[in-house]
């Protein structure tokens, strides 16, 4: 059987994975987002996880998948962009790649999940395979997703249709661990569809793969891998709010500590994004539905969401102990994603910052050279600009690493006795706070 795949959904995790699959068989990249598949047609992401080069030497005018298709390619491989389902009705494997983010109350929202099974489900046939890589609670791909293409598409599960999980681990901006160069664990829902996907995956993936002996246990040990990250850094998150207040230097403790072989460097700061500040809410909820309350998740959670408070808080502070006046006081806030050198401003908790400041009765703006102020604006309701300000201000906060902001005179923004906070400790100059 020759190898047709689909890739549903072709944000930060989809689009890299079609590309990477592209170079090998012949893929189809189907995404609702009709403005983004025609910016990939054109050979542009804006996510700027794909060069420009890398996506125009695998994209393809006429559908690879189609059984029809001629192509130069002695193989047909290629990828294939579309936001019409019917294109990826010949497909053999279907691959889900849609976030999976939480709602107001921090509750895990399937909805994308949902709509992209619904999807599969009306052109899924016998024989073929769906893998999800969306990061979800141990369960939830057999007890939510499968489900429903049960349902809609009338086929039964392990009989006419199989399944496979194999968890996205993504790096945004990370041009150096890029998809085929992180192990992927992969896994099946019968130990010989086991095999078969994680012979997809190894066929494209340099750095190997590692099978697990069930999708539950594969679920579970992606959603651990930012747990436990989640966790390390509320630790020291906390251990920065009492040096602090011990008025001791927490990089120069970390720096110490750090001369121990086994003492793990994680830093202080604002965790956000679309896996650490989420993923560990999903694992919280399964285990509260089995009836344990997970104590050290959820107070994790509780300690890197209080951080932009936090921050805001010892922003005034500083402007108390300068004599400064803090209604109307004008703060520059540089960065607004959610890392360093990355457009993505999912869940970023820079805007918890902002929002704690205007709390204050301040006026703040926003420079942020990487994020797209219109869909800042869509998000979250702030302006933002691309461009340095032409003007001063009465305090700046770096709030993200941005390469661009580690040489900016900040001096040259700052009005008399303002005040500098560097929350990522990275900056050259004399500031005055940090954490």
């Amino acid at each position: 059987m020759k190898i047709k795949i689909a890739i549903i959904g072709l944000g930060y995790v989809g689009l890299p994975l079609a590309r990477l699959f592209g170079t090998k068989y012949p893929v189809v990249g189907f995404d609702t987002n009709k403005k983004r598949v025609a910016a990939l047609k054109s050979g542009i992401d804006s996510t700027l996880e794909v060069s420009d080069e890398l996506l125009k030497s695998v994209l393809r005018n006429e559908n690879p998948i189609k059984s029809a298709f001629s192509s130069a390619s002695s193989d047909g491989a290629g990828l294939f962009c579309t936001s019409a389902l019917s294109d990826i009705a010949d497909a053999n494997i279907y691959i889900v790649t849609v976030p999976t983010p939480v709602d107001k109350k921090n509750k895990p929202d399937f909805t994308p999940l949902v709509k992209a099974s619904e999807s599969v489900a009306k052109v899924i046939k016998k024989g073929d395979i769906v893998i999800y890589e969306s990061t979800v609670y141990p369960g939830a791909t057999e007890e939510v997703c499968i489900p429903i293409i049960e349902k809609l598409s009338k086929l039964t599960y392990n009989s006419d249709f199989f399944a496979g999980y194999s968890p996205e681990r993504i790096n945004p901006g990370d041009k150096e661990h890029t998809v085929e160069k992180i192990l992927k664990v992969t896994s099946g829902s019968t130990p010989e569809i086991g095999i078969k996907v994680n012979e997809l995956y190894k066929s494209v993936i340099t750095a190997g793969t590692h099978l697990a002996p069930s999708i539950k246990v594969a679920e579970a040990a992606k959603v651990i891998e930012n747990s436990q990250r989640d966790i390390n850094i509320a630790f020291v998150n906390e251990l920065a709010k009492i040096f602090n207040l011990l008025h001791i230097d927490t990089q120069a403790v970390l720096e110490a500590a750090g001369t121990k072989w086994n003492f793990l460097p994680f830093k202080p700061g604002l965790v956000g994004g679309h896996c650490i500040g989420v993923d560990p809410y999903y694992l919280a909820q399964k285990a509260q539905e089995v009836g344990y309350h997970p104590e050290i998740i959820l107070a994790g959670r509780r300690v890197n969401d209080s951080m932009g408070h936090y921050v805001a808080s010892e922003v005034i502070k500083l402007f108390v102990k300068n004599d400064k006046e803090i209604k109307n006081a004008k703060i520059l806030v540089l960065g607004i994603t959610f890392k360093e050198n990355c457009p993505d401003v999912r869940n970023t908790k820079v805007v918890d910052v902002i929002k704690n400041l205007e709390d204050f009765g301040t006026e703040v703006t926003v420079f942020d050279p990487w994020a797209n102020p219109v869909e800042v604006l869509k998000e979250y309701g702030l302006t933002t600009t691309n461009h340095p300000p032409t003007n001063t201000f009465d305090a700046i906060v770096l709030t993200v690493s941005h390469k661009e902001f580690l040489t900016l005179d900040l001096y040259k923004y700052l009005n008399k006795n303002g005040v500098i906070y560097d929350v990522k400790g990275v900056l050259s100059c004399k500031v005055h706070g940090k954490l």
